[in-house]
C-alpha cells in the first residue's frame, strides 16, 4: 500500500486562513499473513484410511519443494543411476504469524488455508513429539532427526519446506486432525527406531530370490520417479496408501513363491528396504508421491499360503500405519479371472476416494497401452507393458 497522503492546507491572498484541515491518518491495508493458497487446485482431503502403497490389492479377507535438493539414490538394479529430479528454487511467503517468512516450493503452495493453520499447530508440537517418540533421548526436543531425507528440526521446522511437506502427510491422512496426525507420528518414528530401518537399507538379499521382485526406473510424465515395485504380497487387502513413483509389483517375478516368503521377516526387512529406496527419489519439492503397477501375471489362488498370508498382513499394517499420502495411483494388470471377480467383490467396503486410485486392467498390449501410457510415455514403459523401453 503507498504512504498515506498528506492533507495540506493553503492560504487564500490577502484572506483570513480557513481553519486547519485536520490531519488524515494512514489507512493500513489488511496484510494476508497466510501462505498463498493454490488458486488453480485445491489439495484434497485424504480419508483417514490411506492407499497402502506397496500392498497387493487382492485380499480374500476385508481391509484394515533457496533450492533444496537431495541426491537421487542409485537403481535398485545394477548400479544404474536414475534420472536426477530437477527441483525449481523456492519462493518465501509469510507464515500465518506475520513476524518472518519461510522457504516455499511448488508443493506447499499448493496448500490450503486449512491445511496451513493445521501445519502450524502440528509444528509447534514436533519437540514433544520427539520426547515421546525418544524417551530414552535427554535431548531428544532440540535434536534434529532425518526422515525420508529430510533433516527435521523440531526447534525450526519451517526452515525448509519439504518437512512441511511431510508434515503435511500425516496431517492429511488424519483429515487435518494435528491430535491423531501426532498419534501417528509418533508411532512412526517408534516403528522406524525399533526396526531399525537404516540397517536395512545396507542390508544384502539373496539375488535368486528376491533379485526378480522388485524394480526401480525411469520417470513418468509429470517427471515422477517411476519405481517397478515388485512386492509380491500376495493376495493382500486393496491397499491403504496414496504415491507418483511408478512401481510394478510382479507376482510371478519369481516362480518360487514359496522360498520367498520361506522367511516372512526376511521378506518384510527386504519390501521395507525396497519402499526406503523409493522414498528416497521423492524430493518433497516437486515430487512427494508415486505409482504403482501390480503385475498378477502367472498366479494362482494356489500359490497363497500360511506364510504369504503373514507376510501380506504385516506388509499391509507397515505401509498403511508408517507411510501416508505416498501413491498416486496403482494399476492391476493380468490379473486372473477369478482374482478380478474378487477385487470388484470388495469395491462396496473400500472408501470411494481409494477406488479412484486403482485400476483394473485387462490382459494384452492394447489394454496396457491404453490404461498406462496417458501416464508413462512409452520410452519410459517397458516393452512389456506396451512401450518401448527395455525395461527389466
Amino acid at each position: 500500500m503507498s504512504d498515506p497522503t498528506t492533507v495540506q492546507t493553503t492560504v487564500a491572498s490577502e484572506q483570513p486562513a480557513p481553519p486547519a484541515v485536520p490531519e488524515t491518518k494512514p489507512v493500513l491495508e489488511a496484510s494476508n499473513d497466510t501462505p498463498q493458497e493454490a488458486s488453480a487446485t485445491e489439495t484434497k482431503e485424504t480419508p483417514k484410511a490411506d492407499i497402502v502403497e506397496e500392498t497387493s490389492a487382492i485380499e480374500v479377507t476385508p481391509p484394515s519443494n533457496m533450492l533444496a535438493t537431495k541426491a537421487t539414490p542409485a537403481a535398485v538394479e545394477g548400479d544404474k543411476k536414475q534420472p536426477i529430479v530437477t527441483s525449481t528454487p523456492v519462493t518465501t511467503a509469510a507464515d500465518t504469524s506475520g513476524e518472518d517468512k519461510e522457504p516455499q516450493n511448488a508443493l506447499t503452495e499448493r496448500f490450503t488455508r486449512a491445511e496451513w493453520d493445521a501445519l502450524k499447530k502440528f509444528r509447534t508440537e514436533l519437540p514433544d513429539i520427539f520426547a515421546e517418540s525418544y524417551p530414552d533421548k535427554a535431548d531428544a526436543k532440540t535434536s534434529p532427526i532425518t526422515f525420508w531425507g529430510a533433516s527435521i528440526d523440531p526447534q525450526n521446522p519451517k526452515a525448509d519446506a519439504r518437512v512441511s511437506v511431510i508434515l503435511m502427510k500425516f496431517l492429511r491422512a488424519r483429515n487435518l486432525n494435528p491430535a491423531a496426525a501426532r498419534e501417528m507420528l509418533v508411532n512412526t518414528l517408534r516403528w522406524r527406531e525399533s526396526f531399525n530401518v537404516e540397517s536395512v537399507l545396507k542390508e544384502e538379499f539373496p539375488e535368486d530370490v528376491f533379485g526378480g521382485m522388485g524394480k526401480i526406473s525411469g520417470l513418468d510424465k509429470e517427471k515422477r520417479p517411476v519405481v517397478y515395485v515388485n512386492s509380491c504380497h500376495l493376495y493382500s487387502s486393496p491397499p491403504l496408501n496414496l504415491v507418483p513413483v511408478t512401481s510394478y509389483n510382479i507376482y510371478g517375478g519369481n516362480s518360487d513363491l514359496k522360498a520367498v516368503f520361506s522367511d516372512v521377516q526376511r521378506f518384510i526387512r527386504w519390501r521395507v528396504a525396497l519402499q526406503e529406496r523409493s522414498i528416497l527419489l521423492l524430493d518433497f519439492n516437486e515430487v512427494d508421491q508415486m505409482v504403482q503397477i501390480h503385475d498378477y501375471a502367472g498366479v494362482s489362488m494356489s500359490s497363497r499360503d500360511a506364510n504369504s498370508k503373514a507376510a501380506a498382513s504385516e506388509a499391509s499394517n507397515i505401509f498403511s500405519s508408517h507411510y501416508p499420502e505416498t501413491l498416486y495411483r496403482k494399476f492391476f494388470v493380468n490379473v486372473p479371472t477369478l482374482l478380478s471377480w474378487i477385487f470388484w467383490a470388495f469395491k462396496a467396503i473400500i472408501p470411494s476416494a481409494t477406488m479412484a486410485k486403482m485400476s483394473m486392467v485387462g490382459t494384452g498390449e492394447s489394454a496396457l497401452r491404453k490404461a498406462l501410457l496417458p501416464y508413462i510415455d512409452s520410452d519410459e514403459l517397458p516393452k512389456r507393458y506396451g512401450g518401448d523401453a527395455e525395461g527389466f
